[in-house]
């Protein structure tokens, strides 16, 4: 018997499925077969492509509820069904949480949490209504779990995703399957702004104990085997996906100490 994931004849959105985690995402699914649809405020360069089939690209501020509706019938009335939902899009510029403004972090919300929960029980509704029902993936991260400072409510928004999971899952079983994964570093063509230059990249990747960063294709074939059959009683938990994590600081700082 040989074990394979294949998508064939499911359709996936990918929120944010353009660039960087997203794009590699999209091209995962669309490698295992599936049809995808990927939504964004601006259309990529070039569309992902992968196993002789290209993503459909369609407009979309997922912050606002109607254009949320607007992306899922794009993908049901083209591919007449809806079988994967990855929430992806997110992110946050580094703020002092002391000093930003309520505005700027009820904006952080609104993205990383209520956005994601507003396109998932709009999934949800279609998927609840289909034999073979569905499945829903959070993009989450490392920042769920530890300290996060500079995007402490990024942070607080994943945790909710990885909450938002747990819970979920009770509630909409057993026709929907949903699984957060959550991301260590990740290189992508923006990793200068956070790591700087090539060499900076190279000096961070070398303190992950898998030795690199992750790619976006790293993340997106999990993505790929969860929203796959392979992964059919994979619900309401976090698959971590960080290299081995990061070394703790007390082991350099006793082992100075000790010299």
């Amino acid at each position: 018997m040989t074990l394979s994931i294949d998508l064939e004849g499911r359709v996936a959105i990918v929120t944010g499925g353009g660039r960087g985690v997203g794009r590699g995402i999209s091209e995962a699914l669309l490698a295992a077969g599936a049809e995808v649809v990927i939504c964004g405020r601006n259309a990529p360069d070039a569309l992902p492509a992968a196993g002789g089939r290209e993503a459909s690209f369609t407009a979309a501020d997922i912050r606002e509820i109607e254009q949320i509706e607007a992306v899922a019938a794009f993908a049901e009335e083209r591919f007449g069904r809806l079988d994967v939902l990855v929430n992806n899009a997110g992110g946050a510029p580094a703020a002092d949480a002391a000093t930003a403004s309520p505005r700027f972090h009820e904006s952080l919300l609104r993205l990383n949490l209520i956005a994601p929960l507003h396109f998932a029980q709009r999934a949800n509704r279609t998927m609840q209504e289909q034999e073979t029902g569905g499945v829903i993936l959070f993009i989450s991260s490392v920042s769920a779990t530890r300290p996060s400072p500079g995007t402490s409510v990024y942070g607080a928004a994943k945790a909710g995703l990885e909450s938002l999971t747990r819970s979920l899952a009770v509630e909409w079983a057993p026709k929907v399957r949903l699984m957060s994964v959550a991301a260590g570093m990740v290189e992508t063509e923006q990793s200068e702004l956070h790591y700087g230059d090539a060499d900076g990249v190279a000096a961070v990747g070398a303190t992950v104990p898998i030795g690199r960063m992750a790619t976006p294709r790293d993340i997106g074939d999990a993505c790929a085997f969860l929203a796959s059959p392979l992964a059919s009683y994979a619900s309401g938990s976090t698959l971590l996906l960080h290299g081995g994590g990061e070394r703790p600081a007390f082991l350099d700082a006793a082992k100075n100490t000790r010299s």
